[in-house]
């Protein structure tokens, strides 16, 4: 945290947790709440949800993609979109006295593909394994098994296409920097040992393989990359600093009480005494008019039925809430920890919050991608969140006056586990 307050800028690529971490920006905020950060124009603002975070930073700047943002004689940035997700991804690239430095962070694919040759640095992912396919998927073909031969196929695909767009672009150096992530938490053993991913060390074996000539670095906690001295002589043996020997790449204690304490006080929320949340979240999330049938259950942090917690059905093609699952359609069930959906329900967050953090377990029939609903779900979401104290006051109203058949219902037909 000191090092983050003395900084003199900082850039966040995209909103996702693992990047944008509200927790963090709550301290960082406590002790210079007027530190310059800088993100891209993305059509999904990265800080949609700063104001309902009570996070107060005061010098948060949106800049256009693909223009040079001057921080001083020596340095400038720009920020790009990723060509895959342009709604939301975003990578950079820092010029400071002449050098350039290359950071690909998460995205896809980086500018559309259109990027900057012989940089002297190039930074990217390589871990894979962020996402919750296949891992939280079950029935059909998602036998561990099959699982298993996925998630290998699917990362030796990662570090090919890597290795090949770092010899395409011939950095000088190169290094691998994010994907240092663990499923830390017990309830998410099952992930931990199933979700492997790629490590630093193949990769960076795998560039110099494919072309020698491109100094690699495998960064640890306490090391150094000496970048002046490494462009000069990359066999000066003052180009890297190793840490003190035994030191560890990841913690093995963590507090998670700041985070799941959080989540959990939304259980017991006023909001969820009423079953017609249900049709009042769902008409706020705006999509409907889609040949879909989900069924949501809560779970608790093994994903059994959580006591005394919603199951219920919502039918997107016409936003009603059936009592039984629907013959002959598009069907998806969706088991999700209930600290964490009620906390998502309740504050309007991005089902990213769900299905990247491994919080819910997925089946469907047919097995298919429903990429509209997902896609609405994790980003296009409104931004401004539900207004839960109308809803209130009008459930209460409604009860106080006997008026039942004006509860905002639609004949929901959820039912309690």
């Amino acid at each position: 945290m000191d090092r983050l307050c003395s900084a003199d800028l900082v850039y966040i690529s995209h909103m996702h947790s693992d990047h944008l971490s509200y927790p963090t920006l709550k301290h960082l905020s406590k002790r210079r709440p007027d530190i310059p950060i800088y993100v891209g124009d993305t059509s999904r603002p990265v800080f949609w949800y700063m104001d309902q975070s009570g996070v107060k930073l005061t010098n948060i700047n949106v800049v256009p993609f693909g223009v040079w943002q001057n921080v001083d004689e020596h340095l400038r940035f720009m920020i790009l979109m990723d060509g895959v997700h342009p709604e939301m991804d975003t990578c950079i690239i820092v010029e400071y006295k002449g050098h350039k430095i290359l950071n690909t962070v998460d995205c896809t694919q980086p500018n559309g593909g259109q990027l900057p040759n012989n940089v002297d640095l190039m930074m990217s992912d390589f871990a894979g394994g962020a996402s919750g396919f296949p891992m939280t998927f079950s029935g059909g073909k998602y036998t561990e098994k099959w699982k298993a031969d996925f998630i290998k196929n699917e990362r030796k695909k990662l570090l090919n296409y890597k290795a090949q767009l770092v010899k395409s672009l011939r950095p000088k150096i190169y290094c691998p920097f994010a994907g240092y992530f663990v499923e830390a938490h017990p309830s998410d053993s099952y992930i931990k040992e199933t979700n492997t991913k790629n490590s630093a060390e193949d990769l960076n074996a795998l560039i110099c393989k494919t072309d020698a000539s491109i100094f690699t670095w495998t960064p640890k906690p306490g090391a150094i990359l000496d970048l002046a001295t490494a462009l000069r002589d990359p066999s000066d043996s003052k180009v890297i600093t190793h840490p003190p020997p035994g030191t560890q790449v990841m913690k093995n204690s963590w507090n998670f009480n700041e985070y799941v304490s959080e989540l959990d006080a939304t259980i017991d929320d006023e909001i969820f005494k009423h079953k017609e949340w249900i049709q009042f979240y769902y008409s706020w999330a705006g999509f409907k008019d889609y040949n879909l049938v989900v069924q949501v259950i809560e779970t608790d942090d093994d994903f059994s039925p959580f006591p005394g917690g919603y199951n219920y059905f919502v039918d997107f093609l016409d936003l009603s809430f059936p009592e039984e699952r629907p013959k002959d359609r598009p069907f998806e069930e969706i088991r999700n920890r209930v600290g964490v959906v009620r906390h998502t329900v309740k504050n309007g967050l991005l089902w990213d919050n769900l299905y990247i953090g491994f919080q819910n377990r997925l089946s469907r029939d047919p097995d298919v991608y429903h990429h509209q609903f997902w896609n609405h779900f994790q980003t296009n979401l409104p931004v401004t969140g539900p207004d839960w104290n109308s809803f209130l006051q009008e459930v209460t109203a409604n009860s106080v006056n006997g008026n039942t058949e004006s509860l905002p219902t639609s004949g929901n037909g959820c039912r309690l586990s």
